[in-house]
């Protein structure tokens, strides 16, 4: 089965880390980075631009409205996400907390939600 991980993050946080901080989080996360790809069941992984980056398309009347803003705001926006295969939620669980979200959020708040992917296909 797979399951898509959602890393969230406290934005007012997050945009108060210092430089330093931010290279210090860096290097705290490598070794979470790897044993998550070295578990053999990482799929991918990518990083979503800031919230304050984001276009939204909406249905109107027909045609598309673009809008300069996330389709839902709020204080945790989604920073990162990543999908796995594993046998279950509770090994799901167990592989997605190797991820350095489920680590060092005490750092800039959030954590991971994971969410079952009922259909997934590689173009």
């Amino acid at each position: 089965m797979n399951y898509l991980c959602l890393c969230y993050y406290d934005h007012d946080a997050f945009m108060n880390l210092s430089p330093t901080d931010i290279q210090a989080i860096i290097e705290q996360c490598k070794p979470h980075d790897e044993a998550l790809r070295g578990s053999g069941h990482l799929k991918f992984v990518g990083s979503l631009g800031m919230p304050e980056e984001t276009r939204t398309l909406r249905s109107l009347d027909g045609g598309t409205v673009p809008d300069d803003k996330p389709y839902v705001e709020t204080k945790e926006p989604i920073g990162a996400f990543f999908m796995i295969e594993a046998e279950d939620m509770d090994a799901a669980e167990k592989i997605a907390g190797l991820h350095p979200g489920a680590k060092l959020s005490h750092l800039f708040g959030g954590g991971i939600e994971i969410r079952p992917v009922g259909l997934f296909d590689l173009l």
